[in-house]
């Protein structure tokens, strides 16, 4: 029985070994299946993150491309000729025009006065009543050492049946100044280009020329006539004044 005994004792250890070892192999498919979770969903999104970089990749292409085509090139069939056409404006005291608004409330002319105003628009040789003019200037600078203002000026020429012109641009009161052409209606349709103010009396006499492009005919006779040269005494006929029949255009605008 001490033999038996000590046999057994002897081979415990070999049996707990046995058993250790079984135990490590029953364990080892878990690890490396642990292991495999772990590495395959980051392989994974490698490989999803580089199907995502060539898409986006493509989309950059595809958009590369679209791009050409909403940036058209310019129209170059757009009429390009200058035509010259040269009114006068006058404020006869008669239309509650201009009006001051003093809205940068100060005693002195103030940047964000605002002056809407309309006056009669005269044809070149003050012969004819054309229309009117509509719009407003915004003051922008006081210049008391020039005894002027600076406004911003948006407005528009109303011609009757012959249609409309707008501009807008600097409007300085002791000096010649440049307005953009902005657009037009009628038989300005289209228009653009520039107008040179010349200031006579202010804010009562103006001249201007403008040199219109995008026109898509050439002017009415009626309107290129050769201009009274611009003077501080200038004056419109008496007919036209009184709009009489013969003395103003289709259907002009008061």
């Amino acid at each position: 029985m001490a033999a038996a005994s000590a046999y057994s004792l002897q081979s415990t250890p070999s049996s707990l070994n046995l058993l250790r070892s079984t135990r490590a192999a029953a364990r080892a498919p878990n690890l490396l299946s642990f292991r495999n979770s772990i590495i395959t969903p980051t392989l994974s999104q490698k490989m999803t993150t580089a199907v995502n970089v060539n898409a986006f990749a493509s989309q950059r292409k595809g958009f590369s491309v679209k791009s050409q085509f909403i940036n058209p090139p310019a129209d170059s069939s757009r009429p390009a000729k200058v035509h010259e056409l040269c009114v006068y404006e006058i404020n006869e005291r008669d239309r509650g025009s201009p009006a001051y608004l003093r809205l940068g409330q100060k005693p002195v002319n103030s940047l964000g006065d605002f002056v809407p105003f309309t006056n009669k628009v005269y044809s070149a040789d003050l012969e004819t009543r054309l229309g009117i003019t509509a719009g407003i200037c915004i003051l922008i600078k006081n210049m008391p050492e020039k005894k002027g203002d600076r406004y911003e000026a948006i407005y528009s020429f109303h011609l009757g049946d012959y249609g409309q012109i707008s501009v807008q641009g600097a409007y300085v009161t002791t000096e010649e100044t440049y307005l953009s052409v902005t657009g037009g209606t009628g038989i300005f349709a289209g228009a653009y280009g520039q107008v040179k103010l010349q200031q006579l009396v202010f804010p009562f006499k103006l001249f201007y020329t403008f040199y219109l492009q995008g026109l898509s005919a050439d002017l009415p006779s009626e309107l290129l006539v050769t201009p009274v040269p611009p003077s501080p005494a200038v004056e419109a006929s008496p007919a036209a004044k009184a709009a009489q029949p013969g003395a103003t255009c289709p259907n002009y605008t008061d």
